[in-house]
């Protein structure tokens, strides 16, 4: 089949995909309600890596559910609020574990981006927070 008619069958039904955008920052956090001793509790940073998976159906017209442009431009003022900053100062974020911050970036995306059906918090490279907004 050619590259043509491949597009006449998108166009001529329902595709539906999913979508991740990985996104990054940098931050500093302290977990203040650890218990004592606990290292978290004491100043330190991560690179965070954020994803954030959206689904739906592909438009005909465009091939696209959405151009990753607009998830970027989504996400520049919550890079700019997150990056290079103390999470604790951030409102909502005065205890940000991976939890809590997937939690609050699902409330700071969703109403923009109603797609939305995922979003994963990557503290370390091996250990990450999963929320879908149940």
């Amino acid at each position: 089949m050619t590259g043509g008619g491949r597009w006449r069958v998108l166009k001529s039904r329902t595709v539906k995909v999913r979508l991740i955008k990985e996104l990054r920052f940098e931050a500093a956090h302290r977990l203040p309600r650890v218990p004592e001793g606990h290292k978290c509790a004491r100043l330190h940073g991560h690179s965070f890596k954020v994803e954030l998976a959206i689904e739906g159906s592909v438009n005909p017209d465009t091939g696209f559910l959405i151009d990753y442009s607009r998830i970027e431009e989504l996400w520049q003022p919550l890079h700019d609020q997150l990056d290079h900053n103390y999470l604790n100062d951030v409102p909502g974020l005065e205890n940000p574990t991976s939890e809590v911050l997937a939690h609050w970036l699902w409330q700071h995306v969703k109403p923009t981006l109603p797609e939305l059906t995922r979003v994963i918090v990557h503290e370390t490279c091996d250990a990450r927070c999963e929320y879908e907004g149940l």
